[in-house]
């Protein structure tokens, strides 16, 4: 149902404060009479609700590659082992138990509440209560996406669109992972946020406990703040350029809920195992040029990818709707919009956060748009149409907004569950294992073999390894790029990008044994090396084993003068690109 004119008017009203307008509304929507009864019937039907909760459901198995997208990162693997040591040990760990190459060696698990919790789910019912539990996370995160996207514009129709454009934008980065719930949170954030703006602001005494738990849950947990401060902005721009001294104490006044709650937030990120060495873990970890090096989560999207079709549209109409706002004096929605714009062409992994910021806001002004058009001069067909898709979308909404029980989303997420957990999958979407035309699982006889003694592998592989091979077997690296360092780093960039001197490196930490993808240079590097012999290889692992002892391998203390000529130097005739290993940081 379309807004009164007087709630649309006091919701797009500059201050965003709850004026005589705004209460005025709100008793004119206190005494509305009650909608009439209505069949039970109807409380079955599908709603838009249920369609923005199946949406996510919808691009998983028929646009995408089932389970196996969640499961399409290595990380999760390390995750639940590091959730069992947990549960066994009954802390949290401080120390590196995964790699041999640094082995004691201080380590922030700062994930460890998702660790336990899906540690222990994937001990009673296995990989696929993982998968099950981060889809319904999702589905969440979209269903509420779309109940905020409709307060915000008062169109369910306008609101079910732009949520399927932000829906396929969060879809780059749908892994079975933590940071899945900085979404959720981040969501609930902003629907907090909305409602204290327009008066309630005993609503956020919310975000207090919700901050405690996102801490300890996932390091995104700092983006609430970034939220708090574009309100915090506004208030300040407004009570700054506003020329009325009355108004300008009531917009000062206004800042105190929401400095006490950004404090009491910040306060509570304390409550972590780690205490303020995690914020300084994070800080550096986030600052490290090495991460816009090197870590694909952290470089600029590349606009040749899928995802572009659903962010590229959402960033021009958030660009127009940050003039609109701006026009308006809305500094809120002009904040958040070209704020997190800025961070998602920085860095891919915010893309997801921006599609959810910006939607609500895209939304409303599509809507201010399509009531004014009514008012132009146009040509009568472009003045009348928009007039007639808000009738009928008002009646659309009228139907929408009778309660629902949501079976319409309850037993279709209950069926793809049932179909996760089987012992054996009807098909490949459901299976709810690692993609073997990606990781290395037919070569795991040979990789968990005694004479596998310290096994090199990528980053991604190394995730995979930790949740096949350990205890029994420890890795050379995994996707913890925070642990590693940047020493590190560059030495492992060095033997995946065959620098000079990358035999060494495999010499200084006595590696035996190498599995690697085909695609990656050194792969093709090895084959051609006297010290190195493949012994087994099917188109998707090759693995390579010394030829000699390490004593007296190929490459001698003699600094490189007896290396293999040729197949060293980058710029060689090998016709092979070296390939940039896919690291993923775990912040978001």
């Amino acid at each position: 149902m379309l807004l009164p004119v007087t709630e649309l008017e006091t919701r797009m009203e500059a201050p965003r404060l709850r004026t005589a307008e705004a209460e005025a509304a709100a008793r004119l929507e206190s005494v509305r009479p009650a909608s009439p009864a209505v069949p039970w019937i109807a409380r079955l039907l599908p709603s838009l609700t249920d369609i923005a909760f199946l949406m996510p459901i919808f691009f998983m198995f028929i646009k995408l590659n089932g389970a196996r997208k969640l499961l399409g990162d290595g990380d999760t693997g390390w995750h639940i082992r590091t959730g069992e040591w947990m549960l066994a040990n009954g802390q949290v760990p401080h120390t590196d138990m995964f790699s041999f190459t640094r082995p004691g060696q201080a380590w922030f698990a700062w994930e460890w509440l998702w660790d336990v919790m899906f540690a222990a789910l994937h001990a009673r019912w296995g990989m696929g209560a993982v998968v099950l539990v981060s889809l319904t996370v999702i589905c969440l995160t979209s269903a509420l996406l779309f109940r905020l996207v409709r307060r915000k514009c008062g169109n369910g129709l306008v609101a079910i669109a732009v949520t399927l454009l932000a829906t396929g934008g969060c879809a780059i980065h749908w892994l079975a992972r933590p940071h899945l719930f900085t979404l959720l949170f981040f969501t609930v954030t902003l629907h907090l946020t909305e409602r204290a703006a327009e008066g309630r602001t005993k609503l956020l005494a919310v975000l207090v406990p919700m901050t405690l738990l996102w801490v300890n849950l996932h390091g995104g947990f700092f983006v609430i703040f970034l939220v708090l401060a574009t309100y915090i902005g506004n208030l300040a721009v407004q009570a700054l350029i506003e020329a009325d001294a009355d108004r300008r104490g009531e917009f000062l006044r206004s800042l105190k809920p929401w400095l006490m709650t950004f404090g009491a937030c910040f306060a509570v990120t304390f409550v972590n195992p780690y205490g303020w060495n995690l914020h300084k873990h994070m800080a550096e970890y986030l600052t490290d040029p090495y991460n816009l090096r090197y870590i694909t989560e952290f470089q600029a999207m590349d606009f040749h990818a899928p995802v572009v079709v659903y962010f590229e549209p959402l960033m021009v109409a958030g660009i127009l709707a940050a003039l609109w706002n701006l026009k308006n004096r809305r500094f809120q929605e002009v904040f958040q919009t070209l704020g997190w714009m800025q961070l998602a062409l920085m860095a891919q992994r915010n893309i997801p956060l921006f599609a959810i910021a910006v939607s609500p806001i895209v939304a409303q002004a599509l809507m201010a748009l399509l009531a004014s058009a009514g008012k132009s001069n146009l040509v009568g067909w472009l003045r009348n149409t928009p007039g007639k898709f808000l009738a009928a979308a008002a009646g659309v909404d009228e139907t929408d907004r009778i309660p629902r029980l949501y079976l319409a989303s309850v037993l279709p997420l209950a069926a793809v569950g049932t179909l996760l957990l089987l012992p054996k999958p009807v098909n490949a979407q459901f299976a709810v294992t690692y993609d073997p035309a990606d990781y290395p699982e037919k070569a795991l006889a040979i990789l968990g073999a005694p004479n596998s003694g310290r096994i090199f592998t990528d980053d991604e592989w190394g995730d995979y390894l930790i949740y096949k091979l350990y205890p029994a077997h420890k890795v050379f690296v995994d996707g913890r790029s925070d642990f590693y360092g940047d020493e590190f780093g560059e030495e492992y960039q060095k033997l995946m990008t065959v620098n000079y001197g990358f035999e060494k490196v495999l010499d200084k930490y006595s590696i035996d044994t190498i599995a690697l993808s085909p695609r990656f240079a050194l792969t093709t590097t090895l084959k051609y090396s006297t010290g190195w012999k493949v012994v087994y290889d099917d188109h998707v692992t090759v693995i390579f084993r010394r030829t000699q002892p390490l004593t007296s391998s190929a490459v001698s203390s003699s600094g490189g003068r007896d290396r293999d000529r040729g197949i060293t130097n980058t710029n060689s005739d090998l016709a092979i690109t070296p390939t940039q290993p896919n690291q993923r940081g775990e912040t978001q």
